[in-house]
């Protein structure tokens, strides 16, 4: 026979998969409010009545959502830095080039451990020394040091 807790189970299964569609943790912690009541329905059997279940419901969600969506949202979004970051971090650094920069050209330089396709407006020959001065998308402008 189908019972209240195996309906709080699925619907709980549904909201939680349900969040696959709309990411943004806020489904999933309604899902999990769900299937919590499902167990509880499973645990205390019909004294869980309807009322309680609602009452359960509202405030696992709540819970849930306040204690848990922070931390769950961290775990899985994890430490993101953005592009104006890396641009503002390259600004400044010194570099070495590995191929000649002609001006209107592009050449290569080596900043760090890292190699990046270089542009400037004068002429630099590799082996010479330059600071990053700017970045336009994977490329860097530079100026002789």
């Amino acid at each position: 026979m189908f019972s209240c807790a195996w309906l709080w189970m699925y619907i709980g299964a549904f909201l939680m998969l349900g969040e696959l569609l709309a990411p943004g943790f806020v489904i999933f912690f309604f899902g999990l409010s769900a299937a919590t009541v499902g167990a509880c329905r499973f645990a205390f059997g019909e004294a869980f009545t309807a009322t309680w279940q609602l009452a359960a419901f509202s405030a696992f969600s709540i819970l849930y959502l306040v204690v848990l969506r922070r931390w769950v949202k961290s775990v899985f979004t994890g430490d993101v830095s953005s592009s104006s970051d890396l641009k503002d971090e390259m600004i400044g650094r010194p570099a070495q080039v590995i191929e000649e920069i002609a001006p209107g050209k592009f050449g290569r330089i080596l900043v760090g451990d890292a190699e990046w396709s270089a542009s400037s407006d004068v002429a630099i020959a590799a082996g010479s020394s330059v600071t990053v001065v700017g970045r336009e998308n994977l490329t860097l402008k530079v100026l002789p040091a």
